[in-house]
């Protein structure tokens, strides 16, 4: 079965794995919009970047078998400094909420970590930017800019609330 015939639903399992020699082309053709690229660096220099960066973090989002994004952290328990860095649903997946899926777990991830206390994200403050899906999953704007792009936060005990509130 090829890769076209492949029809994911909206409750298709979402996972994020490790990217491997096995993996890595099917990451690489994974590509946003044309209107998004300015959003975000294609996953090849995210890979790249990440390979010289200690601190990175990074995974391919799996729908069941499917790869359909990536995504990268600045992951420094040392200082509790955690950045989500970069975040990508392939265009042919957009919309069926393999993206919150996601960041859902990568915040369980970071949420995981002793002393975490916050994760930030940034986005360029152009239009159809990003900056309404990441309020939606409970980033609040900082007022700080950084690198030309609006920084968020999301308070990890207010997340953890949220779910427990969700869960009730």
């Amino acid at each position: 079965m090829s890769e076209q015939d492949i029809q994911l639903t909206t409750d298709a399992v979402v996972s994020l794995r490790e990217i491997t020699n096995d993996n890595l082309d099917d990451i690489l053709r994974l590509k946003v919009k044309p209107e998004q690229e300015k959003f975000v660096a294609g996953n090849a220099v995210s890979i790249a970047q990440a390979h010289f960066e200690d601190k990175a973090w990074f995974r391919a989002i799996y729908a069941d078998e499917t790869p359909v994004g990536f995504l990268m952290l600045y992951d420094d328990p040392d200082t509790n400094d955690y950045f989500l860095w970069r975040f990508m649903i392939d265009q042919r997946y957009q919309g069926m909420h393999f993206g919150r899926q996601a960041l859902k777990q990568l915040i369980d991830y970071v949420r995981a970590v002793p002393g975490a206390q916050e994760l930030l994200v940034s986005y360029v403050p152009e239009e159809g930017n990003p900056g309404p899906f990441y309020a939606r999953m409970g980033f609040a704007e900082t007022g700080q800019v950084h690198d030309g792009e609006n920084v968020m936060k999301l308070e990890l005990k207010t997340a953890i609330r949220q779910g427990a509130e969700a869960q009730a």
